[in-house]
This record gives C-alpha cells, structure tokens and sequence, in this order.
C-alpha cells in the first residue's frame, strides 16, 4: 500500500476580509467608500497558504491534489472543504435570520448543497451585548409564521440572551437567531453561506441584503433554541461544541494534540502560541489560522495562550 503523500505539517493561510454594514473596526480598517469591516473569513476551501514550500495555494487545490493527506479518512474531498471559520465584528444587531439543513438546501438551493450549522464562540463582549437564539418555548407553528411575514414581530417571540467573553452557542440549521452590538466572536460553521434573513431591523433593501421571508416560514424551527455553554464553567477550555458536523475545542498553550487521523484547524484566541511536530514550527499570533493536515498526528501547542481547534465531524 503506497503511503500518502506529504504535506507540510502546518499551513498558515490568510485571511480575507469583507464589509458589512453591521460591522466594526477590530478586524481591518474600513473600505475606501467608509463601509466597515465585519467579516474576517480565516479558513475554508478558497483560503491561501502565506509561506512555506504551498505558499500562494488554495486549500481547495491542496485538497484536490492531497485529498487524503490534507482530510484524512471518511471525508469526501469531491464536495468541497467541509467548513468555514470566520471571525465577526459586530457593531451593530445583524440581521435576525435562519439557516436550513442539507435536506433543506439540497431541496431549496440546489443538489450537492450544504445546510448551516454553526457555533459562537464569544472573543469579547461590551457590557450587556445580546443575542437572539431560538424561539420562546411553546410558540406554535402557525403563530411562528404569521411573525415572521411580518418581519418585526419576530422579535417578540425570539429568545434573547446576554453573554460574555468565553461563552459558546451552538446554533443548528432551523434556529432563528441575530447577533447584536459589542460582539466579537469565532465562528465555525458547516461551508456553506446559505443565509434566509428575515428582518433587517429597517435597513434599506438592496440586492445584496434582500429579505427571505417563504424561506424563513419553511425552515425555522419553533423548538429550536440553540445550545448555550457559560464561559464560567467551561474557561473556554475543553470539548465546547460536539455535533456530526464539527467538534470545537478550547485548547491552552503548553498541550499536545493529536490529529488522530482528520484535519484539524487551529486559531489562536489569546496571547501567542507556537505550533511544533518534529523538526517544524509556526508561530501563531493572535487570531491567526493554521491548518494541521490529518498527516501530521502528533503536534504542541507551546507558549502561553489560547486556541480554538476545530475539526469537522
């Protein structure tokens, strides 16, 4: 049996940054036309290595090329990077919105789609940020939809939460949910940017934030509420989010890990850390983004600091 071929064991990739209404100025400063940034996209099949001997190479092309050496095994490299990893910076209330799953997006948006599935991650938060997650328990289907047709209103049957620096919510596909002002936040999710908004808080329409209202009505959830983990208990360590899609670790400096056969994608959070596995390393700053291929198996996490480690399920 021939061996995979060999990748580098880390691959630092760049990010891209993209204006948003809602957004702020933590990220990159504003566009040229004074549009803020929101959105800082940090791992995904379009992403580019920065150095090393993949430099100026997607991770969709290396995936083709290495699909087993980059994944690892039961994942199909055909359909595309399994997820998508950003970094948001909210400024103010997003819109409130919903996504659907894959039979939903297959059905609705066309075959091979992905639903959207996610989890927050909270980075830091101003005093009394909120979010929207869910609908109030016990509101029935039909009362759901009349809300939703009628944008605003869904505002009173929303759950909303106060949260802070360290807290994770785990969101599946069908939970209506908006996040508000004062937020920055890690965000790991199912690759797929299938969004049905549903209010938008009385912003102008255009074309790029149209409203999805039959959608909305078709895919929430009214038993959804999303998963809610305190940062108190967890420090923002461990096992923080499990799902078929992606698991999400906290993980702090001076910790081995090991990929264990499937991809891991590595963020710091806080402070600096170095990535290590035999004779290569990789400073990582914060908010900085690292694959470790499925190949490379044992690695450490030195320094002091925090990361975020996803991999998908």
């Amino acid at each position: 049996m021939t061996a995979p071929p060999s990748l580098p064991a880390f691959l630092l990739l760049t990010p891209r940054y993209y204006p948003r209404v809602w957004g702020g100025d933590l990220l990159a400063p504003p566009t040229a036309d004074g549009t803020p940034i929101g959105e800082a996209w940090i791992a995904d099949g379009e992403s580019v290595v920065q150095q090393g001997p993949l430099a100026g190479q997607t991770v969709g092309g290396i995936m083709a090329a290495h699909p087993e050496a980059l994944l690892g095994t039961g994942l199909d490299a055909q359909t595309g990077f399994p997820l998508l990893i950003k970094l948001l910076d909210c400024h103010d209330w997003l819109s409130v919105q919903v996504h659907p799953n894959d039979a939903q997006a297959q059905e609705m948006v066309g075959p091979g789609e992905r639903g959207k599935t996610e989890a927050w991650h909270i980075l830091r938060a101003t005093p009394d940020a909120e979010l929207l997650a869910g609908v109030v328990p016990g509101t029935a289907p039909e009362t759901l939809a009349a809300a939703i047709r009628h944008g605003k209103d869904t505002l009173e049957l929303s759950v909303r939460r106060t949260v802070e620096a360290g807290d994770t919510i785990f969101i599946p596909a069908g939970t209506l949910h908006a996040l508000g002002p004062g937020l920055l936040l890690y965000e790991v999710q199912q690759a797929s940017d299938t969004t049905y908004r549903v209010y938008d808080w009385d912003r102008p329409a255009s074309a790029g934030r149209r409203l999805h209202i039959e959608e909305s009505v078709r895919v929430t959830d009214p038993h959804a509420q999303g998963d809610f983990r305190a940062g108190h208990d967890t420090l923002g360590l461990g096992e923080l989010v499990a799902c078929e899609y992606f698991t999400l670790r906290g993980v702090p400096g001076e910790q081995a890990q090991d990929t264990a056969g499937r991809v891991h994608i590595v963020t710091t959070v806080e402070g600096t850390l170095t990535l290590e596995a035999g004779l290569e390393s990789l400073e990582l700053p914060q908010y900085a983004t690292a694959i470790v291929p499925a190949t490379t198996g044992l690695y450490h996490l030195n320094g002091e600091g925090r990361a975020l480690v996803a991999r998908p399920g």
